[in-house]
């Protein structure tokens, strides 16, 4: 059995390990990477169903070792107790067995018929003599097997027991090893998912934007009025795409021109909780790559706000900008990066409206329980901002419009002052990169296929790491749409709705389809499309609505 099962995880394990010279992967290797995970995953099953008989093993092993070992111990009570009768036995014994033998060179019966004068008395102690001699063999028979027999059972269970601990032991290291080949298969096997992941996550994912020195530029094919030229044709589109938390800089700009002052722009999106109190100005600030700069000589140099919003009624935007600049860049410990993924930074000035809106600021930063505010901030939205914490201090949460939701898509502060990511239909990556598509819609079909992705992924039937994105950008294994059709059977939609949660996230969506009326929930449908739509068509946002024509 020891030859057998080393033998069988000998050539499971070397098997296996062929599995695992990964190289690279690119986004063209998808196939492959499927395919690996799809190896390693059943190699992994059987590794576990080679393990699964080999712990029923050890746990008859050691079932058999509690019952040798009570039989053991039962023996030596046994034992423990007897031993003075044993040892009186003994001495019966010696004596008998010398008794016996005098006997077979003494007690013959034609001397006791000569010592004798009576021959009926020398009959009757011969027959004595016999029988006599009868017992004392039985006496040794009886005495000498017990004694045989206790010592060979406890040789024998002795025996048993080393040798079942001992195949224990090797069956428990077999388990060991398996178990620890098992894990590293896993981990594999997750490595691999998450680079899947980390694929698509260009597409679900949201990121970290700002306006920077000029306003985003806006795309006439990702706006709801675009004709696709066909009908029904659906499009996703989202409220919004960076991180959504701290100041909408769009937010500010509407706010500014409605006529509110940088302080009030300041608490509303950072909360009445905060203050707004001088710093020292002179502090200094290390850049990474740039050396070190005082407090405002390093805020003259940011470059995250258009200063020509200045000239369009939003001069307070600037003001508010300045100071969620200094306060950002304290909060972090006076030392920080230069690009977007910490605030834009130039060794030049920028001067102007952005310059003047410093120096009016001078030394004003945002503070909560007495530490500079992390004041996070973004370009866009989508009208409304999630809470977040820093310094033991909330934000709000809270719709960024005039009126609270009520008044969220015709009168949200990011709507007014224009913000081109306010309501898009992403089908683009931010490099340009369109996949072959030209515009976000969808026909009735592909959005039937994108329904059908969500059946599997939230309602099972089929294999849910191929519900990813088909097409050549993507590669992978990926269902086709005629798949996906005979597991989820969605062939047409002709009719969609939307509804909305009061926390700021598409609560649901409603499609009429082949099948009838069905509604999905809204963050379930954003991960499907996002893992289904066709190219670099996405949803940046929780916040979203699905638009017919």
């Amino acid at each position: 059995m020891k030859k057998l099962v080393g033998l069988s995880f000998v050539l499971i394990l070397t098997f296996l390990f062929s599995l695992f010279t990964l190289s690279s992967v690119r986004a063209d290797e998808l196939e492959q990477i499927q395919k690996q995970i799809d190896d390693l995953e059943k190699q992994l099953e059987l590794s576990q169903n080679a393990t699964t008989p080999l712990e029923s093993q050890v746990k008859s092993l050691e079932g058999q070792l509690e019952a040798i070992s009570a039989r053991l111990s039962a023996i030596q009570k046994d034992l423990a107790e007897s031993e003075k009768d044993l040892d009186y036995q003994r001495e019966i014994l010696a004596k008998t067995v010398r008794s016996f033998y005098i006997r077979s060179f003494v007690d013959i019966p034609l001397l006791t018929l000569f010592a004798s004068g009576d021959a009926s008395e020398t009959l009757k102690l011969i027959a004595f003599q016999a029988q006599t001699s009868k017992q004392d063999r039985t006496v040794i028979k009886e005495i000498s097997e017990k004694i045989a027999k206790l010592a060979d059972d406890k040789k024998r269970l002795a025996s048993a027991q080393a040798q079942i601990n001992k195949q224990s032991q090797f069956l428990k290291g077999e388990i060991a090893s398996a178990k620890s080949f098992q894990s590293e298969l896993e981990g594999k096997i997750s490595a691999l998912t998450a680079r899947q992941q980390e694929i698509l996550a260009e597409k679900s994912g949201t990121f970290q934007t700002t306006v920077g020195d000029v306003p985003l530029a806006d795309d006439p094919n990702s706006r709801p009025d675009y004709s696709p030229g066909f009908s029904p044709a659906f499009a996703a589109f989202s409220f919004g795409a960076p991180h959504f938390k701290g100041m909408s800089q769009y937010g500010a700009f509407g706010r500014a021109k409605a006529g509110q002052n940088y302080e009030q722009i300041l608490r509303a999106y950072y909360g009445e909780g905060v203050e707004i109190k001088d710093h020292n100005p002179d502090v200094q600030i290390t850049v990474e790559g740039y050396g070190t700069y005082s407090l405002e000589e390093y805020a003259k140099r940011i470059y995250e706000m258009p200063g020509s919003w200045g000239d369009e009624g939003g001069m307070e935007a600037l003001k508010a900008q300045a100071v969620a600049a200094r306060s950002y860049a304290l909060a972090r410990g006076g030392s920080i990066c230069a690009t977007e993924s910490c605030q834009v930074f130039k060794p030049s000035p920028k001067g102007g409206n952005w310059e003047e809106a410093v120096n009016q600021t001078r030394g004003k930063v945002v503070y909560a329980n007495g530490a500079p505010f992390s004041t996070w901030y973004a370009s866009t939205s989508g009208g409304y901002l999630e809470s977040y914490s820093a310094n033991g201090y909330s934000t709000p949460g809270f719709w960024d419009t005039p009126s609270g939701r009520s008044g969220w898509t015709s009168q949200a502060y990011e709507k007014t002052a224009g913000s081109p990511w306010f309501y898009k239909g992403w089908y683009k990556s931010r490099s340009g990169d369109s996949c072959g598509r030209s515009h976000p819609w969808l026909t009735s079909e592909e959005m039937a296929d994108v329904l059908n992705g969500w059946k599997v992924l939230f309602e099972g039937g089929g294999d849910s790491s191929r519900v990813t994105p088909q097409g050549a950008c993507w590669g992978g294994n990926p269902y086709s749409i005629s798949e996906l059709q005979s597991i989820g059977s969605y062939t047409s939609v002709s009719g969609v709705s939307v509804s909305y949660s009061e926390s700021g996230i598409t609560a649901s969506v409603t499609f009429q389809t082949n099948k009838g009326s069905v509604t999905i929930n809204g963050n379930d449908f954003y991960k499907a499309f996002n893992l289904r739509a066709p190219g670099r068509i996405a949803l940046k946002s929780g916040l979203f609505n699905i638009e017919k024509k």
